[in-house]
């Protein structure tokens, strides 16, 4: 049987002599919720994964260790049981938790930002995405600086804000753009707005995307545009992410089929290439993520609003800052202890993780971390104890899941769909009164 019109050979979609879907979950004319918040805590990690041997992160753990470094302030959190998901230092689980909690493996290899958004959407990888630890190869290099008309600095592994301490002064100099890569699959290219203007950076993105093909088809290109002089480079909220486009069925597009509206907040539209999202809105930090969330509360009345929170991955993971990750944590503690009593009994929340980024100063590598991401699952529908619930009313434990995909496919089955992979966890959050 011939793969569906857009698949690629090195993804993996479920065949069977029936068809490319066995075992689709049932699914409903009416939504059991109307709207479904989700976010993704970029590199919230809870623990490391049993291959985690293969990627060197054994021992590796970011809430973990990060509770281990000082108590932690997140009473939200707690509330809706993530003590409960593993044991977390000075954090106590909950006897009655306000949502369904649980664990996610990743089954694609692979621990980057890419893999797991198209694996909760329901693309499985078979082989991960091109890591360059030494550099970029010299004929990439070489046919890039050809097609862009000069030449680059750097080729290599590095923290962003280290590169432009080490090369910001070279290229105010010479103009030539810097290209630096990290343990993601990606290639980044940073420029000076006042040197490089910012349209003429995303040429330059648009020219690798196209060259990156084949064996050396990375998951993002990403523009990091900066500002400021030696000593003092910023980088700017301008940064834009071009992403290898996602074969074809996932979330977003059986979500569409349905008349599904699809509204992103954070950089999930440049993840997903655009693709089955409405409409979407940048941010510049978490704080602003969680205020375009709330927003998102009185102008779509329905869909699927899908965030991710970057800073702590972007500030904290990779720049192996515990505490600044710690107060970021309770920072979004805040901000959804004001979120959640504003949303509606049709409304489900979830949140959850992509991978892991643990920043703790014993590893010393700045790259993500193979860990299980946290699941939660609420709505005011179904959250808190009342008096006379039995056992079996309560909030559920998800347990350990096989795929971050039982995610998406836990939203498909909401609105009437199905994605190739993963098992919904939907009839585990309906409570029955």
């Amino acid at each position: 049987m011939a793969a569906p019109p857009g698949a690629r050979l090195c993804y993996s979609l479920q065949i069977c002599e029936c068809g490319f879907f066995p075992e689709l979950p049932a699914t409903h004319a009416m939504p059991q919720f109307k709207r479904i918040f989700w976010i993704v805590l970029d590199s919230v990690g809870i623990g490391a994964l049993p291959d985690a041997a293969d990627y060197g992160d054994v021992g590796r753990t970011t809430l973990g260790h990060i509770a281990e470094s000082r108590p932690l302030q997140i009473p939200t959190l707690v509330s809706l049981g993530l003590a409960n998901i593993a044991p977390l230092k000075n954090l106590t689980p909950v006897e009655d938790p306000k949502a369904a909690y649980g664990k996610s493996s990743t089954h694609s290899p692979g621990k980057d930002t890419t893999t797991g958004h198209w694996e909760m959407a329901g693309i499985w990888l078979d082989q991960a995405f091109p890591t360059y630890p030494q550099g970029f190869p010299p004929d990439v290099i070489a046919r890039f600086e050809k097609l862009i008309g000069r030449r680059t600095l750097g080729n290599k592994p590095a923290s962003g804000t280290e590169i432009l301490k080490e090369l910001g002064a070279e290229h105010l100099r010479t103009g030539y753009p810097i290209v630096y890569t990290s343990g993601d699959s990606v290639f980044q290219i940073a420029t000076h707005e006042d040197i490089v203007p910012v349209a003429e950076l995303y040429k330059m993105c648009e020219i690798a995307r196209k060259l990156l093909d084949g064996p050396h088809e990375v998951g993002r290109v990403i523009a990091r545009p900066f500002t400021g002089t030696p000593g003092n480079f910023t980088r700017t909220p301008r940064r834009h992410d071009y992403a290898v486009e996602p074969p074809n069925p996932m979330l977003m597009d059986v979500l569409a089929e349905k008349n599904v509206a699809v509204h992103g907040i954070g950089k999930i539209h440049d993840i997903y290439n655009g693709r089955g999202v409405a409409d979407y809105a940048t941010t510049v930090s978490n704080a602003d993520g969680m205020q375009k969330l709330t927003d998102a509360l009185t102008t779509y009345p329905s869909g699927l609003i899908f965030a991710n929170l970057v800073d702590f991955d972007m500030l904290y993971g990779h720049r192996k800052d515990v505490e600044g990750f710690a107060k970021s944590l309770e920072e979004f503690d805040l901000a959804l202890a004001q979120f959640l009593p504003r949303l509606a009994p049709g409304d489900l929340l979830l949140v959850t993780a992509d991978h892991g980024c643990d920043p703790d100063p014993r590893w010393p590598t700045t790259d993500h971390s193979r860990e299980y991401v946290p699941v939660l699952a609420y709505s005011p529908r179904t959250g808190g104890a009342r008096q006379g619930l039995t056992d079996a009313s309560r909030n559920a434990d998800l347990g350990v899941r096989d795929t971050l995909a039982d995610l998406g496919q836990t939203v498909a089955e909401n609105f009437g769909a199905v994605i190739p992979h993963g098992q919904s966890f939907l009839h585990q959050v309906i409570r029955r009164d």
